[in-house]
């Protein structure tokens, strides 16, 4: 009785302690963002020649700035989703003596979005609706069937009016 008791209540202790160590399926974890966030957008924007001020406005201010290398700015960016691996961004900016942009080093490049990176090809985005070589034609949408819920919205949408918005007559301007 005595070793049955003191068994049950280790056992138990040992799967609590076991318990605590594990996380919980369900559970929310929160994302973990930390420094500045850097886009290409910024990066695209930048210029050799550009002051400090001129990349200060565009880049906001340096995560480190290196009192030994005073024409280095580094942005770091770390991005930890929850219960995910860590992702990190980094970029340095490189200026002269006479404090104008010379360089750039780090994840991101000019003119070269991380997606043509990944993908190759030119960084031309643009679509023509033109029909390429071998592909379908597009196919004309079907009507929806009657009584259904796409022909009950379909018949709501064409009934609706448009109410013009007034607009305010001008002020006078003529002096008096």
């Amino acid at each position: 009785m005595q070793n049955t008791k003191l068994l049950l209540t280790s056992l138990t202790l040992v799967g609590l302690l076991a318990l605590a160590g594990c996380s919980f399926p369900g559970v929310y974890k929160i994302d973990i963002q930390q420094g500045n966030v850097v886009t290409q957008d910024m990066i695209d924007q930048l210029r050799p020649g550009m002051t400090r001020r001129q990349v200060r406005f565009i880049m906001g201010n340096p995560l480190l700035q290196d009192t030994f290398h005073t024409n280095r700015w580094d942005y770091l960016y770390s991005l930890q989703p929850g219960g995910g691996k860590r992702q990190q961004e980094r970029m340095s900016i490189f200026f002269n003596d006479s404090d104008q942009l010379v360089s750039l080093s780090g994840d991101f490049m000019p003119g070269v979005s991380r997606d043509q990176e990944i993908l190759g090809g030119s960084g031309d985005t643009t679509v023509s609706p033109a029909q390429q070589p071998g592909q379908q034609p597009a196919q004309p949408e079907k009507p929806a069937k009657p009584g259904s819920l796409e022909d009950s919205i379909q018949k709501e949408i064409d009934t609706i009016e448009t109410t013009p918005v007034p607009t305010p007559a001008p002020l006078d301007t003529s002096p008096q």
